[in-house]
């Protein structure tokens, strides 16, 4: 990968796009980016399984991925993400419902969703604030863009009213 250019490839998305960072042998990042971000096709087989695998996502919101993670993050994130991952789709739990299973508190679990290097296969956007869509991304303006790709992905999984 080029330092200058950050990601090894650029995906289209329904929303604007994605970046994806990896080695050879594993997924590092998925970074989503605004629209009107260019292209940039996957020139390995390891980018190409995982274009392959987002655009089955984009076609069937059920989809599971199955992909190689580079293991990073805490293991209290670990924690986090394990019971997000758990989330099917279709379907939320609150900050408030996740810690309480986990045994937490819900702005530490918001922050790990912040710190979640894999969204979409990590589905972070399946936790919500107790009264609205909550954050993503860091980001918890109701207008941010980060937000707005939240709530086109719960959209997308069939859950209405965000």
């Amino acid at each position: 990968m080029n330092q200058a250019f950050p990601f090894n490839t650029i995906i289209a998305a329904p929303f604007g796009a994605i970046g994806v960072r990896a080695d050879s042998d594993h997924l590092k990042e998925l970074v989503y980016l605004p629209p009107g971000t260019t292209p940039v096709d996957p020139a390995t087989p390891l980018t190409k399984e995982i274009a392959h695998q987002l655009q089955c996502y984009f076609a069937s919101p059920g989809y599971q991925f199955d992909l190689p993670l580079l293991t990073q993050g805490t293991d209290y994130q670990h924690r986090v993400w394990n019971a997000i991952g758990q989330i099917p789709s279709g379907q939320v739990v609150t900050y408030g419902q996740l810690a309480r299973q986990i045994g937490s508190a819900p702005r530490a679990v918001g922050q790990a969703c912040g710190a979640n290097f894999y969204p979409l296969i990590i589905p972070c956007h399946r936790v919500t604030a107790a009264h609205g869509v909550g954050g993503f991304g860091n980001q918890d303006d109701a207008g941010s863009y980060h937000v707005r790709i939240k709530r086109w992905l719960l959209t997308h999984e069939g859950v209405h009213g965000y």
